[in-house]
């Protein structure tokens, strides 16, 4: 570990124990200024100790967690600091004292028992506005949902209770200055008329007409609007909190395919991350509830990603599945075994087919259905050697997977070399696009993220005084900002903090007509106006959502990645890129292991081949791998006519069909068992007669 690292290390661990420390010293100087007695020190460590237990729970929320996990909770914190202050008042007047004191004591009760209601009432109205569906995107207003209470009562009980004892506080350290016992009746009476007042909102939400409908009446009103709407594709997705991207990337080619689409989910919490669209989105966290799809209209689900509860669908008879995969790559993890689980397994062409029969996971063949990559009608073709006076590289490393294989990823061992390579080039814009889960694995992978990101940030800096005329007109700025504000109307709902999934509900209705085409029209104003904002030599890291990584292959001129689907559906394109092998292997080895890396330069960690890169971009002549790239993607992604969207819709259209033809048989079987019960009743009662 290198010095600077272990020194940022330090520098985070002293942040995170600094306010713990204060809170601690607080406590202990209060004891101190209780039992000396001395006023100053009670008052400031009083004050000192609301303040740190206010910054925790605002900015270190998880500190806060942690010390909940060691019995030190917020109550007890509250609670220890109303004794001491209660010791050190008895202290400083040590007369005439046992009746004015129980007196308090006796309200401060009261108000603790008052937040001890308002935690088991705030239990109580989250379990009646907790649906066994969730949906987005579909009218709900039949199931009487309403607002949620503000979220202090609902979901801040730490900052609930900090709140609501500051008066009670300042009406004790009042008395302790000098002044009338009366100032701290005041304030513990206060404070429990906030407690009364949360107490009393939330025990309203109880009465019958307040409550949200029954978990049996909502299940009815789904089946009751699936019934009505008909669905007949969809996708089932599940996965962790950064799993999202996964499913975003099917959005569009599922809005565009023939049929009613719609989108199962199985956590709550996905529903928010599923990207703008105007599908019908339903959660279905309980398996019982999701086998109430058997007896819709649904006839199919592609699947983008294996999960745990993929088996729980895959029970129902009645729906056939796809496995669509989120990227394809010629990593193992691309075949999965559990694909065979699967009615058919789609594929973008005939290198995955031939991936399938060379893994030898369980696959048949004939279940195998090439549909190219309907995502990539937005990628740009090439147009030969760079425009402007920049070479565009896009440096797309992958994460360190689920195995942590050191070759997985070149972020570790070669993504700084790379980037200093690329950064030593003065006439090279460097885009750095990392994978959302850079470092979920390994953490020298999110370290050597967090280097990378600091040597372009330096980079920038000593650019910005080279080329500090060579700036975008400062209406750029305000164009990007109006463009980001609409695409934010359009894409973004607007929810206030406390709103939970039944108010989001209510609100999420069913989209206007003519929201989609104004989100893609909206999408490429952004994205023009994004990249006009940036000076031509401006090096850019780009993180989150926008723009995505699509966008960035068609600002790049080249790309440098790892063995991933980013190279698959970057040959989209025909543009040259490199592939850079940390796996250990000799450089043919490497090509022969993964023929996505036939048609791309090979980067060794030294990143000594980015020079020779570089030239072969500028000057197309000296490309070696102009030919190989487009038979490559031929290989990869299939043939471009007919279109990859049309293939999609026509796999989709066939395992439709196939769903039909099940159901009809079935149907058929299960009607002909009564009429052949009654024909043996018939003939046991000798009705009919030889």
């Amino acid at each position: 570990m290198s010095a600077s690292t272990l020194s940022a290390r330090l520098r985070v661990a002293a942040a995170r124990l600094l306010l713990p420390t204060v809170l601690a010293s607080s406590f202990a100087g209060q004891a101190v200024g209780a039992l000396l007695p001395a006023v100053p020190l009670l008052v400031a460590s009083t004050v000192v100790g609301l303040a740190a237990d206010f910054t925790m729970h605002r900015w270190q929320p998880s500190t806060a967690a942690t010390l909940g996990k060691l019995h030190a909770t917020v109550f007890v914190r509250q609670v220890v600091r109303d004794l001491l202050l209660v010791a050190g008042l008895i202290r400083i007047e040590d007369q005439d004292y046992e009746t004015k004191y129980l007196a308090l004591i006796c309200g401060l009760m009261l108000f603790y028992a008052l937040h001890f209601s308002c935690q088991a009432l705030a239990i109580m109205v989250r379990r009646t506005r907790t649906l066994p569906v969730v949906t987005r995107n579909v009218d709900a207003s039949a199931l009487g949902l309403s607002a949620a209470p503000p979220a202090l009562l609902m979901q801040r009980s730490g900052q609930r209770l900090l709140l609501f004892s500051l008066p009670s506080t300042a009406g004790l350290l009042t008395d302790a200055a000098g002044a009338s016992a009366w100032w701290a009746a005041a304030g513990i009476a206060v404070s429990a008329v906030l407690g009364a007042v949360a107490v009393g909102t939330l025990a309203l939400r109880l009465l019958p007409g307040r409550r949200p409908v029954t978990d049996e009446q909502a299940l009815e009103w789904f089946e009751q609007w699936l019934a009505d709407y008909r669905p007949t594709v969809g996708m089932y997705f599940s996965g962790g909190t950064s799993s999202a991207y996964q499913a975003n990337m099917w959005l569009e080619p599922l809005a565009r395919i023939e049929g009613r689409p719609l989108i199962v989910l199985r956590e709550r919490f996905m529903v928010k991350q599923i990207a703008s669209t105007d599908i019908p989105v339903v959660c279905l966290p309980k398996v019982a509830d999701l086998m109430r799809l058997e007896q819709s209209t649904l006839q199919m689900l592609i699947h983008p990603s294996n999960s745990g509860k993929t088996s729980q669908v895959l029970r129902i008879p009645t729906i056939k599945h796809a496995f669509v995969n989120h990227g394809e790559s010629d990593k193992l993890s691309s075949c999965n075994p559990y694909a065979k689980a699967y009615d058919e397994v789609w594929v973008a062409g005939p290198a995955a087919r031939e991936r399938y029969a060379l893994a030898d996971v369980g696959v048949d063949d004939k279940d195998v259905v090439e549909i190219g990559r309907p995502q990539l009608d937005a990628i740009e073709p090439h147009t030969g050697a760079p425009a402007g006076p920049y070479t565009t590289v896009l440096y797309a490393p992958t994460w360190e997977g689920w195995d942590g294989n050191p070759g997985n990823t070149s972020i570790i061992e070669a993504g700084e070399n790379i980037v200093r390579a690329l950064l030593a080039d003065p006439k090279v814009r460097l885009l750095y696009k990392p994978h959302p889960l850079t470092g979920s694995v390994i953490p020298q992978a999110g370290a050597a993220d967090l280097r990378i990101q600091g040597m372009i940030r330096a980079a920038n800096a000593l650019r910005a005084t080279e080329h500090a005329a060579e700036r975008p007109a400062p209406s750029a700025a305000a164009d990007l900002a109006a463009r980001t504000t609409e695409l934010d109307r359009l894409t973004t709902s607007s929810f206030r903090a406390g709103a939970d999934d039944a108010e989001r509900m209510l609100l999420e209705t069913v989209p206007e007509p003519g929201r989609g085409a104004a989100v893609a029209a909206a999408t490429a104003a952004w994205q023009a106006a994004h990249w006009a904002s940036f000076p031509a030599w401006e090096h850019q890291v780009v993180i989150g959502a926008r723009p995505t990584v699509y966008a960035c292959f068609n600002a790049a001129d080249v790309l440098v990645s790892d063995v991933s689907s980013v190279i698959s559906d970057y040959l989209a394109s025909e543009k040259p890129y490199a592939v850079t092998n940390t796996s250990g292997l000799p450089e043919q080895e490497f090509r022969d292991t993964f023929p996505t890396v036939r048609a791309g330069a090979v980067l060794t960690p030294d990143a000594s081949g980015v020079p020779a890169l570089l030239e072969a971009v500028r000057q197309p002549e000296k490309d070696p791998y102009a030919l190989a790239r487009a038979e490559l993607k031929l290989h990869l992604l299939g043939p471009s006519d007919p279109p990859s969207v049309v293939r999609f819709n026509d796999a989709a259209r066939d395992l439709c069909a196939v769903a039909d033809q099940r159901r009809a048989a079935t149907t058929g079987a299960l009607a002909a068992i009564p009429s052949q019960r009654d024909a043996s009743t018939v003939l046991e009662s000798g009705s009919v007669k030889g």
